[in-house]
């Protein structure tokens, strides 16, 4: 597991949902349920990332205009503030993610954890949504260029749609993008429908599974198991890049599905035992959204509790789940099945003729 104190300072401001003590609340909450003592978890000093690394994901001038806006203090825009101690740990963030990579290519975990990771709305030439720097894409580039990492999955799990990562690779056969999350219609950043399965050669490969508002663990684990695990045994990723945190949960002030604790620990589970299967357990986590503070610490637990392999999870949540609504199955039946429908050209295990595997 990749940390720095320094974590902190990516504190959007008084009354921003994205404050630096949720960083600090996690760890507390991690020690005091005793993670740390687990021969399963090594913490990790990131290095920050360099500007050359950046450049592997973002345009030269993007790079330089953040840099500009920090020397400045000036924000990216209304809700993204930028300044030299947001980015000096959103460097560091990032090399976080850089040295997950490379642990497990070196061989010294099978599974890692960038904790505080996963900026999606980042996109080559654009930031926005929190996010300065998109660490899933500079974690694959580095991954590309140092091992020879050819085939990626990435599942996003986040309650929003990770649209800077989709429209990175939306024409990259060798990175099968998955995103579960919210109906665009109902929360930002107002895309991520079915029909966006990517372009040229990365039709296909762009995966958007949008949920309806109140949708719970059972019926968001159905559609993984309907969309995510026969695709990653299709597709056989090299490594699989899991990101999101607890933004999905009942609780959290900027998203409407209804997750529990307990759910997010089944999906961690789910996404250990596929990349068990499909690549020899190689697996980076990055559990980094949430903004409720009294939920985001017992969900990011149970997100890297389920990655390491713990059985079970003495943590509950602080407030009674309400009852998902009953149309919400019906209607995540429908879209799948429609989903199916729109790929079943381009994969065997939705009915096609043809494997669509990158050699």
């Amino acid at each position: 597991m990749t940390y720095h104190e320094k974590y902190r300072q990516y504190d959007l401001g008084e009354g921003h949902p994205f404050r630096g003590d949720r960083f600090v609340n996690a760890m507390r909450f991690f020690e005091n349920q005793g993670l740390f003592q687990l021969s399963e978890i090594v913490l990790t000093k990131p290095q920050p990332a360099s500007k050359e690394d950046l450049l592997q994901v973002h345009s030269e001038k993007y790079v330089d205009l953040i840099f500009r806006l920090a020397k400045e203090r000036k924000p990216f825009d209304v809700e993204t503030p930028v300044s030299p101690e947001i980015l000096e740990a959103a460097l560091l963030i990032v090399g976080g993610a850089i040295e997950c990579g490379s642990a497990v290519y070196e061989g010294k975990a099978k599974r890692a954890i960038s904790l505080g990771g996963g900026y999606h709305h980042a996109g080559k030439d654009y930031g926005g949504g929190f996010c300065l720097f998109n660490d899933i894409a500079v974690l694959i580039e580095h991954l590309r260029t140092k091992y020879s990492v050819k085939r990626y999955l990435v599942l996003d799990y986040d309650v929003h749609f990770g649209n800077g990562t989709s429209d990175i690779y939306y024409e990259d056969p060798t990175v099968l993008f998955i995103s579960l999350h919210q109906d665009p219609r109902t929360i930002y950043p107002g895309t991520g429908f079915i029909w966006q399965i990517g372009k040229g050669d990365g039709e296909g490969y762009n995966i958007n599974v949008p949920l309806p508002p109140g949708t719970s663990d059972r019926t968001y684990l159905y559609a993984l198991n309907e969309i995510f695990v026969p695709l990653a045994e299709e597709f056989k990723p090299e490594i699989i890049v899991a990101n999101g945190g607890s933004d999905p949960h009942f609780a959290d002030v900027l998203g409407n599905l209804n997750l529990t604790v307990k759910g997010f620990f089944s999906i961690a589970r789910l996404i250990r035992e596929v990349a068990q299967k499909v690549c020899s357990g190689k697996l980076v986590l990055m559990p980094g959204s949430g903004y409720n503070p009294n939920v985001l610490p017992p969900c990011w637990y149970s997100l890297i509790a389920g990655v390491i392999g713990l059985n079970e999870i003495n943590v509950k949540d602080p407030y009674n789940p309400p009852v998902e609504p009953a149309q919400c199955y019906r209607i995540v039946e429908k879209t799948l099945d429609e989903l199916k429908r729109l790929l079943r050209r381009h994969w065997s295990c939705f009915g096609g003729f043809s494997l669509n595997i990158i050699p």
